[in-house]
């Protein structure tokens, strides 16, 4: 599998890249849960870029701040502080309507429970978001992505009548329906087996080379992050490191450091 050439992503400086490329940004993020004595920050001041065409993973120990830096970054939460841009919007100066509205259009998301709809067959679990949205239908490119996730002879299953690992292709095509600014991953193959596990994460390498597709991944499983192009690494609410395209060793040995 060829990997998809970027250039060296700074560690300290994301800012300085350029903004045409910075499909999602996050700038100073703070967030604490609590007050006074009982306070917590999950984040404590994260500066984070993700370029137009990218497959990065985010990883960290248990508590580190990951899943709240994903959940902030995708519009899910906001943040104590900082704030965070998709596709050159600020999401902090949204309401919550148009924050819905960029969401739907700019936004996928694949969870690590599959989130599809029992009484829909694939296909129509695949489309619902446009039809939330009261879009059309792009049947070539419906097509076009049913056959990337090798689901042609499942367009009509439901998902009782599909195994999990298929499911989870619905879940991708159903993220990539909208041809969105950003896909977020949080553990999309935490629930799967190594063989299906494999079979998504080539789907979303897939969808970054083909189809230019950008996306971000917490993830805990180091085999999972070497098909990211960048791996940013979280320590007690902080970045500790990130890494272009390291291998298996590289990984762990990060996850290992608790100080950069």
């Amino acid at each position: 599998m060829s990997a998809h050439p970027l250039s060296p992503v700074p560690t300290r400086a994301p800012a300085a890249e350029p903004a045409v490329d910075a499909v999602v940004r996050g700038h100073h993020l703070v967030k604490r849960f609590g007050a006074g004595a009982y306070a917590v920050e999950a984040l404590r001041g994260v500066d984070v870029t993700f370029r137009r065409g990218s497959f990065s993973a985010i990883m960290g120990p248990s508590g580190s701040g990951k899943s709240t830096l994903l959940h902030i970054l995708a519009g899910l939460d906001r943040p104590t502080a900082g704030w965070v841009a998709i596709a050159g919007t600020r999401l902090d100066r949204l309401g919550d309507r148009d924050l819905t509205l960029l969401r739907r259009r700019q936004v996928g998301f694949v969870f690590q429970s599959y989130n599809l709809l029992p009484v829909l067959n694939a296909e129509e679990n695949i489309t619902l978001p446009l039809r939330i949205a009261g879009d059309r239908v792009d049947t070539a490119w419906l097509d076009t992505l049913v056959d990337a996730v090798g689901l042609g002879d499942r367009r009509t299953h439901r998902p009782a009548e599909m195994s999990g690992g298929q499911q989870q292709r619905v879940a991708v095509a159903r993220a990539l329906i909208t041809r969105p600014a950003v896909v977020f991953g949080d553990e999309p193959t935490g629930n799967l087996d190594s063989v299906s596990s494999r079979e998504i994460l080539e789907l979303m390498r897939r969808a970054v080379d083909e189809f230019g597709q950008t996306i971000v991944m917490v993830t805990h499983d180091p085999s999972a992050a070497t098909f990211a192009d960048r791996v940013v690494f979280l320590t007690d609410g902080r970045i500790s490191g990130v890494e272009e395209r390291p291998g298996i060793d590289a990984i762990l040995d990060r996850l290992r450091t608790r100080v950069p």
